[in-house]
């Protein structure tokens, strides 16, 4: 069977520092941290009252008066980073390319704020209270269900549900389908917002989160020896993934070329990661061997790199494992520390990150890294950008549950 080569040609991102790629890539190679109080609730009697959330973030400017009022967060974000990501491919959707075209867009909770409120009201006001919105408002998928809606995209649609692999397996199921032939484009990705007095108290109660709340900046510290927790955060990342014949046709930028995606399961515990990054190791093997090539035709990692003990020390070792000796020589970088944890969205915002790397030859800091940890022992970039030829990386995620997700791009060569 013949397969399409895959390209990357447009980016859309929502962050905690910066909404579209030129803001957010400006913002996370000087080192800008994201991370602050939380304002969008009242945290009193919290343990935990930081997060990274999306600031000045204007629905109205991605939606109609209507969808902008009533729809939840996690949606309005996929709406306007698919937005983005299809403008700056120049990729406009009409009725002669409409079924070619697909959506697949991730969220590892979806509407948790309408769920809250609608708790609320069935508690406080009764059954009768309760919006004909709640369900399709609370479910994962809505995102890409109403991002193909005000797309007009009638291709392929699904929503993948792997916790913090959520966008990294949306892309690259995405990548399949293009690849087999079953759509020209895909817009591709995750959509988080989950900064809720309900998700922060469930995480906190999980000890997953970090406290440091006097020193919002300094709180994510992926791989330092002093790492207590990741940071919530939110937001949203698509891509534009399309056929090689197709952006060729269209005459459109290319901004790399997505080469090799590989998955695992842990099959060990419902939040911890296998020891050793067993699970982890195994879909770097297996996105190396879906991209036909060698351990050390890698030049950058962008880490999963949550700042939790064991998450850190795990993945460093799974970098170990399948990289041998050539994990000393990659450069290695998270994103996490800067935007926090953005959870189901994180994998998408952090792959076009890793796209922006290859286009820029540019590795990304790890910020707060100031303490070496033993058990963290290569090179993680700390605390400055470091420019270097960057012509093949990989992504990675892992999430609860046991789902790890891996994703190769290289630079595009015609």
């Amino acid at each position: 069977m013949t397969t399409s080569r895959v390209v990357v040609t447009g980016l859309g991102v929502v962050s905690p520092i910066g909404i579209g790629k030129e803001l957010f890539w400006q913002n996370l190679v000087a080192g800008k941290s994201g991370i602050d109080k939380i304002t969008r609730f009242d945290t009193s009697g919290f343990d935990v009252k930081i997060a990274a959330e999306v600031k000045d973030f204007d629905p109205s400017q991605y939606l109609d008066k209507k969808d902008a009022r009533r729809l939840v967060r996690f949606i309005q974000f996929a709406v306007a980073a698919s937005r983005l990501a299809a403008s700056d491919a120049g990729l406009v959707i009409g009725p002669d390319n409409a079924n070619d075209i697909g959506v697949t867009i991730g969220s590892g909770i979806g509407g948790l704020d309408f769920l809250e409120e609608a708790a609320r009201t069935l508690h406080e006001k009764g059954p009768s209270r309760i919006s004909p919105f709640t369900v399709p408002f609370m479910i994962a998928d809505m995102a890409a269900g109403y991002s193909s809606i005000i797309l007009g995209a009638k291709g392929p649609n699904s929503c993948v549900v792997t916790a913090c692999a959520s966008g990294t397996n949306s892309i690259g199921e995405a990548y399949k389908c293009i690849e087999r032939g079953a759509a020209k484009a895909m817009l591709a990705g995750g959509t988080e917002a989950s900064i809720t007095p309900l998700g922060l108290a469930s995480f906190t109660a999980a000890g997953a989160l970090c406290a440091r709340n006097d020193e919002p900046l300094k709180a994510s510290r992926p791989f330092d020896k002093e790492r207590s927790g990741f940071v919530m955060g939110e937001g949203a990342g698509i891509v534009v993934l399309e056929s090689l014949e197709s952006a060729k046709a269209r005459g459109a930028k290319i901004y790399a070329e997505i080469i090799g995606y590989g998955m695992s399961g842990d099959a060990n515990h419902i939040t911890a990661p296998a020891p050793g990054g067993e699970g982890a190791s195994r879909a770097i093997l297996a996105a190396l061997k879906d991209a036909g090539l060698r351990p050390e035709q890698i030049d950058y990692i962008n880490a999963h790199g949550t700042s939790t003990e064991l998450n850190d020390k795990y993945e460093t070792m799974a970098l170990k494992t399948a990289f041998g000796d050539h994990a000393r020589k990659l450069a290695i970088s998270s994103n996490k520390s800067m935007i926090g944890h953005l959870l189901g969205a994180s994998g998408a915002v952090e792959f076009i990150a890793t796209v922006l790397s290859i286009q820029n030859d540019l590795a990304p800091p790890t910020v707060n890294y100031e303490n070496p940890d033993p058990n963290c022992d290569l090179d993680y970039v700390p605390n400055q950008a470091r420019k270097m030829t960057i012509n093949t990386a990989l992504s990675e995620s892992f999430g609860f549950g046991g789902h790890n997700a891996t994703l190769i791009v290289k630079k595009h060569v015609s």
